[in-house]
């Protein structure tokens, strides 16, 4: 019988420090009008103090599992940008920490689409045989990689983590993912970087500039291939399910900002209000976006059980993709504090 990959668990987590527009205010040169106006973003929420991309994965995978009734899977891939170092790979300390044995883990880069591309590998990985579960993960502390003093990046970005067990099982049955398209341009590699801090820079042999060591993004470039990019998967996965766009129910797209999604929704002729998004509370989580607005969506009953749902990335590389499922019914736990969180962070709004 055909193997297809189906979602039987998710979950996400948000750390508990809360940052505001008017605390950037603050700080930068800036307003809780302009950001807003601008973005869609109201706040975002950043790792405290000692806190890593690695602790974002981990909550949110627990929740995950707890979700799909599970203790343990045969693989994790973890999507990341900001991983906890740059060698060796975040995943084998995430699995350990989740007592999931010798299980294969690994990291997938690929920025803002690494949720898709990590699915991608997932469900590859069961539709080889090569596993029955997968557990992945999208989980950023973009934060910590933010210019102090940049204004067109520091009010965009959140921290979260996101995740999903993936299980075996029908082509049939809600929860299946079909209809995958995945893409890259490499020639446009500098417009969402950081410079320094890899074997290019270091080979140099000459130290590396301050602000080399940040992330940049040429915002106006972005967007028009954010909008072209995802608009184009997201008809490619459509047809590849044969599914028309009208008859889909629900998108969840990247939330890079408000504008972009308003941006695809019109150039894909279709009413703004399907495009669901969380970026209001959470900003742009990077890797975890895709997995956190699916688990706020559904806690919000946005997003239902029997809805035909899009999901859309674009990031870095540049790479883009996307993917089709009929929602199925899971049971998600919520967003916010945890054990962890009470115990190993600061006051919620304490740093800007």
């Amino acid at each position: 019988m055909e193997r297809a990959a189906v979602v039987a668990g998710l979950g996400g987590w948000v750390p508990p420090t809360v940052v505001t527009n008017d605390q950037l205010a603050e700080v930068l040169d800036t307003t809780d009008e302009w950001i807003r106006s601008r973005t869609g973003i109201r706040e975002r929420r950043w790792v405290s103090p000692g806190q890593s991309t690695g602790d974002l994965a981990v909550e949110a995978a627990r929740r995950a599992l707890s979700s799909a009734g599970e203790e343990a899977v045969d693989a994790v891939v973890l999507a990341t940008s900001s991983p906890d170092r740059l060698c060796p790979a975040t995943a084998p300390e995430v699995a350990a920490r989740l007592g999931l044995g010798a299980a294969p883990a690994f990291d997938v880069a690929a920025v803002c689409t690494g949720f898709v591309y990590a699915l991608a590998t997932g469900a590859g990985m069961i539709a080889l045989g090569a596993a029955d579960s997968v557990l992945v993960v999208g989980a950023d502390a973009f934060s910590t990689i933010l210019a102090p003093d940049d204004r067109s990046t520091r009010v965009i970005f959140g921290d979260g983590g996101g995740a999903v067990v993936l299980r075996a099982g029908s082509p049939s049955e809600p929860g299946a993912l079909t209809g995958l398209n995945l893409g890259s341009d490499g020639t446009l590699s500098d417009l969402i970087e950081v410079p320094a801090g890899g074997s290019r820079q270091r080979s140099t042999g000459l130290p590396a500039k301050t602000e080399d060591t940040y992330f940049t993004m040429q915002g106006q470039a972005v967007y028009a291939q954010a909008v072209r990019r995802m608009a184009e998967s997201v008809r490619e996965t459509a047809a590849r399910t044969g599914w028309s766009l009208d008859e889909i129910d629900s998108f969840v797209l990247h939330q890079a900002n408000a504008r972009i999604l308003t941006a695809v929704a019109r150039r894909l002729s279709l009413p703004p209000e399907r495009f669901l998004s969380n970026i209001g509370t959470r900003g742009n989580t990077v890797a975890a976006s895709i997995p956190l607005a699916l688990a706020d969506t559904v806690a919000s009953g946005e997003l239902r059980p029997g809805h035909k749902v899009v999901l859309a990335g674009f990031g870095g590389g540049l790479t883009w993709g996307s993917v089709a499922l009929v929602w199925p019914h899971l049971a998600v736990h919520p967003t916010e504090l945890s054990e962890f969180a009470a115990t190993s962070a600061g006051p919620a709004g304490s740093t800007v």
